[in-house]
């Protein structure tokens, strides 16, 4: 045994020593690279004094360019800087990828432990100096202030390029607790909301506007000026990964919470107070075949079965177009039996330029979802219906479709080789410019993209705290309250199972043992099944229902004491056994286990209506139609269903 542990240790140790071998040798590399990138930067920024008035002299010629004069129209501005802009500077603009934060608030050029998805990305001198990309989404952050280090870590290095074209950030949802690689982002900082699907289940939208404002002030504070939503897909088919991301299944619901939404975010039109909202997935990313995701190769396709195309365009027509949305992403998924072309919506002229822009007449920009160019060794490409064409065809295809803007890639070869060969041409390549800079220009990013590290204290404002905790009160939906054991006294002794003890401690007396217990509160997420591809396990998707072994280890624990079920609700789970045996059922939507707290001592009365259904078997959810809505089969739960107690305890 001696023996076996010593060879054990000295495998250890030569794996410890030609890792840091390998590490050193990467990091020199690093660094070597970095320098080499750092070097085609020029000075910073100087400032003029013209007519006793300041001005940034972004492309420092010692005088003051039109682009450069925020007195001037912005077109005017738009029409000096294109006209100094060469082939790279342009390809740069259209492409907005994924970036790494560096540590403690430092531009990221060497990947980090602390940050394992820094190994995945390019550095930010390789993507702002030598290949002139200028747009880019965070996928991690740390404290509020290191973000807005960052942030203006990065624009220094922007203003150092030729013409010191400031960059934008933008994020996916960061006001919530679900984290999903590539769909949100989780925060300490920033207030606590409910999921979109939480805003559903209030339908309130002095509520949801109010939130957008809140946001949009939090971004401001940490230079976060692109908002990568919201979705106006619908939940019309319930086995789908995304649908948390959704407002529900109602087509006019979702449309009037996705506008108020925006204008929070936008106000009544875009300005250098504004954050712009990128809103998605179009044409509507709700019917997936069978429920797959159109991330992957299983969910390349969408279907309507229910004939109910023009139903999931009502978000965008009636929501997100009414609320002069700053820009709209395509869905990844083959729309079948629509249309000529059975390609991606990305792809597809006629849904981007027939549809988008010339029928609904939406002349901003448009941007693809993310990766659908380059294949990679995790994944190939989402560029369904396509698949067989080069990479560089690919491309084009997204111009011809009408498209401006490609997300989570860094492809500007690709682009300058179709400029080369005459494919794209500089009128088209000029057009989507012109949309791009007319965004940046109006949001105020050229004449000052720094934030001020004042703006921290925002996020020691209880208000905006007292506001999101009352929107995930509003949120909550009672389902089921069997002999109204609810709401329970204070004091009454209660085993928890997958909940904080803390968020209880000032109700209830919290036991170790069930069998000390009165009365059981267990809280889990929605079932799903593990997928066989390691990236789909990022998505929950697939069936809804509990194997027969986690099924039984739940309801061998309700059968002990009398049981509160909290079901949190990303997908709408198939849980009738667990249901008829639970007392009382709660649908939660990634609330705080405090405001759970609060409902289960009465704190507040509920007052949430559920924006789906709840199926009552797999077989049920097997014959709905993918693309319409309230059509389940004798549901556990309707659409719209929500009780409340006769009577609340004080506090």
């Amino acid at each position: 045994m001696k023996k076996l542990i010593r060879i054990i240790g000295y495998i250890i140790l030569c794996i410890l020593f030609f890792g840091g071998v390998a590490y050193s040798f990467f990091y020199f590399k690093w660094i070597s690279e970095s320098k080499k990138n750092l070097s085609l930067l020029g000075k910073e920024t100087p400032i003029l004094i013209v007519d006793q008035i300041q001005f940034r002299d972004l492309n420092k010629n010692g005088k003051l360019d039109v682009y450069e004069d925020h007195r001037a129209a912005i077109e005017d501005r738009i029409n000096d800087l294109l006209a100094q802009m060469n082939n790279e500077e342009k390809a740069g603009l259209i492409f907005i990828n994924r970036i790494a934060l560096g540590e403690n608030g430092e531009v990221s050029e060497v990947p980090s432990f602390s940050n394992p998805l820094s190994f995945l990305m390019e550095k930010a001198s390789e993507q702002i100096a030598r290949k002139q990309i200028n747009h880019f989404n965070i996928m991690k952050v740390g404290s509020a202030e290191d973000l807005l280090k960052w942030h203006n870590n990065l624009q220094n290095m922007a203003e150092r390029t030729r013409l010191g074209i400031p960059v934008t950030i933008a994020t996916n949802p960061i006001h919530g607790g679900e984290v999903n690689f590539g769909s949100t982002v989780s925060t300490s900082f920033f207030s606590y909301w409910p999921s979109p699907l939480g805003f559903g289940a209030i339908g309130d939208i002095a509520i949801i506007r109010e939130f957008g404002d809140i946001a949009r002030q939090e971004y401001l504070a940490v230079g976060l000026r692109w908002a990568l939503h919201p979705m106006g897909d619908l939940a019309t088919e319930p086995r789908w990964a995304r649908l948390s991301g959704t407002f529900g299944e109602d087509a006019y619901l979702s449309a009037k919470l996705m506008k108020a939404y925006i204008l929070g975010f936008q106000g009544d039109s875009l300005s250098s107070n504004s954050v712009a909202c990128m809103s998605k997935h179009f044409a509507g990313g709700g019917p997936q075949e069978d429920g797959w995701d159109a991330h992957f190769a299983s969910g390349k396709g969408q279907v309507y079965p229910g004939n109910n195309f023009d139903y999931h365009l009502i978000p965008f027509t009636e929501g997100a177009l009414a609320a002069n949305t700053a820009s709209i992403m395509t869905n990844y998924a083959i729309p079948k039996g629509i249309g000529r072309e059975e390609v991606g919506f990305a792809f597809s002229k006629e849904m981007v330029t027939d549809l988008l822009r010339d029928s609904l007449k939406f002349d901003r920009i448009v941007c693809s979802d993310w990766g659908v160019i380059t294949d990679t060794r995790f994944k190939p490409a989402a560029a369904w219906g396509i698949e067989d064409l080069s990479e560089k065809e690919r491309v084009l295809k997204v111009f011809n479709a009408g498209g401006d803007m490609i997300g989570g890639e860094s492809r500007t070869d690709l682009v300058l080789e179709l400029i080369k060969e005459g494919k794209i041409s500089q009128k088209r390549l000029n057009a989507s410019v012109r949309r791009i800079l007319r965004d940046k220009f109006t949001l105020g990013l050229f004449d000052n993209p720094y934030v001020d590290q004042k703006n921290l204290a925002l996020f020691e404002k209880e208000d905006f705290k007292r506001k999101g905790e009352e929107a995930q009160r509003r949120s909550l939906v009672l389902l089921k309250n069997e002999d109204s054991i609810l709401p329970l006294v204070r004091q009454t002794k209660v085993y928890l199972d997958g909940l904080k003890p803390e968020a209880f401690g000032s109700f209830a007396k919290v036991v170790e043992n069930v069998e000390e217990a009165d009365v059981i509160v267990q809280k889990f997420t929605a079932p799903y099944r593990p997928a066989d591809n390691f990236m789909e396990n990022f998505f929950h998707q697939g069936r809804l229902d509990f194997t027969e072994d986690q099924k039984q280890e739940k309801l061998e624990l309700i059968t002990k004491k009398p049981t509160i079920t909290i079901m949190t609700i990303d997908r709408p789970g198939v849980i009738p056994e667990i249901n008829k045996a639970s007392k009382a059922m709660i649908a939660d939507f990634e609330c705080q286990d405090k405001i759970l707290a609060e409902l289960i001592f009465g704190a507040f009365t509920p007052s949430g209506k559920l924006p789906i259904e709840i199926p009552s078997s797999m077989e049920a959810v097997e014959n709905q139609l993918e693309d319409v809505p309230y059509d389940s089969k004798d549901p556990l739960y309707p659409f719209g269903f929500g009780i409340t107690y006769k009577h609340v305890v004080s506090n």
